[in-house]
């Protein structure tokens, strides 16, 4: 008796087998598949190639990708670049008004004002390289500050510091008497004094000369307790030696309202007083020319 020659593994892939799906209780025939190998094998890579095609596309186009570790979103780039360019020009702003109110600080305590804000050290404002400038005045160089010296004080015959074919459109602001009482020192500029001293009796209230915003009320060594309030129109109103302040910066105050008490705080002071001095356009000018004491 001959034996049978082997088949061939790759033919046997090819053999038909029968998937029958039966009744358990009583056999009936339900459904029925004609497989073969070659069948099974091509349906598992097929299934396997469409598992690996749909992952593929959750991942590369759908955003559950920023669920898997190594992915973030495309967006955030933009994002970070949008919120850098807004930071950027918050700094700006916020530069310019901390330049704004130093000035006005500066201008309170009677220094001169800055063009721009010191560089800043770990924080700091760095005032070293200020301590090692040395220059020289030339004969030029006094006469040309002499000269705007001058030039703005002259302010003070125009009160709202414009020409007069200007003037008319311009309206002069009602303003409020913050003191009632005697003016004992008048504005002279030529002696460093850039408001008038008024001497009423103790305890007696000062009152914002015109609506505005308070944006500066601290205590300083020469001038006492001292509040700074900023009108409409680049006008700006200094109470100073007052013994107690009623208003904190950032409040907003309308003409006539109480914002400090007569007093004499400060070095400078000689007497129960208020220090009251009006600023236009950065520059000092004469309070009796807008009020009647």
């Amino acid at each position: 008796m001959t034996e049978k020659p082997k088949e061939k593994w790759y033919r046997k892939l090819r053999h038909k087998y029968r998937l029958v799906i039966m009744h358990d209780e009583t056999y009936e025939e339900k459904l029925s598949f004609r497989l073969s190998r070659m069948n099974v094998f091509i349906a598992l890579v097929s299934l396997s190639v469409f598992l690996i095609f749909i992952t593929t596309y959750i991942i590369a186009f759908t955003p559950l990708r920023e669920y898997i570790p190594g992915y973030t979103d495309i967006g955030l780039t933009k994002q970070v670049i949008s919120l850098d360019r807004t930071a950027d020009s918050l700094q700006r702003i916020f530069d310019q008004q901390q330049l704004y109110l130093t000035n006005i600080n500066r201008i309170i305590e009677g220094y001169n004002e800055l063009d721009d804000l010191p560089k800043t050290v770990g924080g700091t404002v760095s005032t070293s390289a200020y301590d090692t400038i040395r220059l020289k005045k030339s004969a030029q160089d006094s006469l040309l500050r002499m000269e705007f010296e001058n030039a703005q004080y002259n302010l003070v015959n125009d009160p709202m510091g414009a020409p007069d074919n200007l003037r008319a459109r311009r309206p002069i602001p009602n303003f409020f008497i913050p003191l009632k009482g005697t003016v004992t020192n008048h504005f002279n500029p030529g002696q460093n004094h850039f408001g008038i001293d008024i001497v009423a009796k103790s305890n007696e209230a000062i009152k914002a000369t015109l609506d505005g915003t308070v944006v500066y009320a601290d205590w300083t060594l020469d001038k006492g307790y001292v509040i700074g309030i900023i009108h409409s129109g680049n006008l700006f109103s200094v109470y100073k030696h007052n013994s107690v302040l009623l208003k904190k910066e950032g409040d907003l105050v309308r003409a006539g309202e109480a914002v400090a008490i007569i007093g004499e705080t400060g070095e400078l002071s000689t007497g129960p007083h208020l220090h009251f001095e009006l600023w236009l356009n950065s520059s000092p000018v004469d309070p009796e020319v807008y009020i009647t004491f």
